[in-house]
């Protein structure tokens, strides 16, 4: 189970990556620099200052100045660096387009939650990605296989999000109502028919499974009745994913409905996957709420700042959704100082003393301003998932935040 810093670590991270992705160049500028960990910084700084003459001769002069600009302030900032970090130090760097022609300098500097083994150095219209975006993908990976003789659905749990693969309707027949010599040829036909459809689904299965092996924690085989254990136990699946098999459950559908009734029964018996977690939080979150007394539990974004500012939070659940931005704005024309939560893509509003557009003295992202609180005050914080129906939940009816406290207050123990 991830902390409360690994969390924000992976949070700043994917929303460093969906930054990158919105940026562009007016002409290839944007140089995107890969250093692994095991690479000496004196052979990036020299394999930068080749780049650096070969630039040189870029024919467009505002291309040519803007990449050895970009050159130059990887070089300047490489001198603080001994060595790469453990994961890897990765650059972007270039001039990135703003509004009509105009372009400014952007920098930005990871490193990575993982290491990486390839160096690489790209200088295009867009920043490269590749590599890290890999990171991004849920580790947590489960197989799920849900099936009777009439239909078979095969998926993947990643995390909090359930991804159909396939399903599949089969060709068995039906009860027969054929007696004697017909019966039994009729009975091995159906036998037939349903060997191949279990083939068929164990085809699917192997197919789609063996590339995750390594990564796949755990696969669930459910369906009504005896048909998931028969299919379990001859040989549709390969040896290397029976082993991963965790459990068969007794469920109701065989389609995608099915998968999620799968997952229900399956996260009971296994409390450290993420999709359980989740679920156990904001249960525990709704159990509070629903107390004739109000609870510990806490909710919408006055009542959860002011309780994190008087320390009286235990647990702080935030989707992972949640795009505002805490500022201080200052007004240039009456000095006027404002503290505000503005939404993704707001910058500023206009004084309410004098109506002159206010300065952006400080910003950072909403989710790490409550983090850093949290953190200041010994609160655990769990960032929710925005695919999980828990996370849905916590964005619609709770505004994206909420909480539960250490104790109840005392102005609410009189009442």
């Amino acid at each position: 189970m991830e902390d409360s810093e690994s969390q924000i670590r992976r949070y700043e991270f994917k929303k460093a990556l969906n930054e990158l992705t919105k940026l562009h160049g007016r002409g290839t500028e944007l140089i995107s620099l890969y250093i692994p960990p095991d690479k000496q910084i004196s052979d990036v700084v020299q394999y930068l200052r080749e780049e650096f003459s070969t630039s040189s001769n870029i024919k467009s002069k505002s291309t040519r100045k803007n990449v050895l600009a970009a050159i130059e302030s990887i070089m300047s900032r490489l001198k603080y660096y001994k060595a790469p970090p453990e994961t890897g130090l990765v650059f972007f760097v270039g001039h990135v387009a703003t509004r009509g022609d105009q372009t400014e300098m952007y920098t930005k500097i990871i490193e990575p939650p993982e290491p990486f083994q390839t160096f690489m150095y790209k200088c295009d219209s867009v920043f490269h990605l590749e590599q890290l975006q890999t990171q991004l993908g849920e580790k947590e990976i489960y197989g799920l296989i849900v099936m009777d003789r009439k239909e078979a659905t095969v998926g993947v749990l990643s995390g909090t999000n359930i991804n159909v693969i396939t399903n599949e309707q089969s060709l068995v027949p039906s009860k027969h109502h054929q007696g004697g010599q017909s019966s039994r040829r009729y009975e091995r036909l159906i036998e037939i028919a349903a060997h191949e459809f279990f083939k068929k689904v164990g085809d699917i299965a192997n197919e789609a499974f063996m590339p995750n092996i390594r990564e796949m924690k755990a696969i669930f085989i459910g369906g009504p009745g005896s048909t998931k254990n028969y299919f379990f136990e001859k040989d549709y699946l390969r040896n290397e994913l029976k082993a991963k098999v965790n459990d068969l459950f007794d469920i109701g559908y065989t389609d995608e409905s099915g998968l999620r009734e799968l997952v229900e029964k399956a996260s009971t018996n296994i409390k450290d996957m993420k999709i359980s977690r989740e679920k156990d939080l904001m249960n525990r979150f709704m159990m509070e709420i629903k107390k004739s007394d109000g609870g510990l539990g806490v909710y919408g974004e006055a009542n959860v700042l002011a309780a994190l500012r008087a320390k009286t939070i235990d647990l702080l659940l935030v989707s992972e959704d949640l795009d505002k931005s805490h500022v201080i704005l200052k007004c240039p024309n009456c000095g006027n100082e404002r503290e505000m939560f503005l939404p993704g893509g707001q910058d500023t509003v206009n004084c309410e003393k004098c109506g002159t557009p206010m300065t952006v003295v400080q910003k950072e992202d909403f989710l790490e301003y409550l983090f850093h609180l949290a953190e200041a005050s010994g609160a655990k914080t769990e960032i929710i998932s925005d695919t999980s129906e828990e996370g849905k939940l916590l964005e619609r009816a709770f505004g994206g935040i909420a909480g539960i406290l250490r104790y109840v207050p005392k102005e609410q123990q009189i009442q």
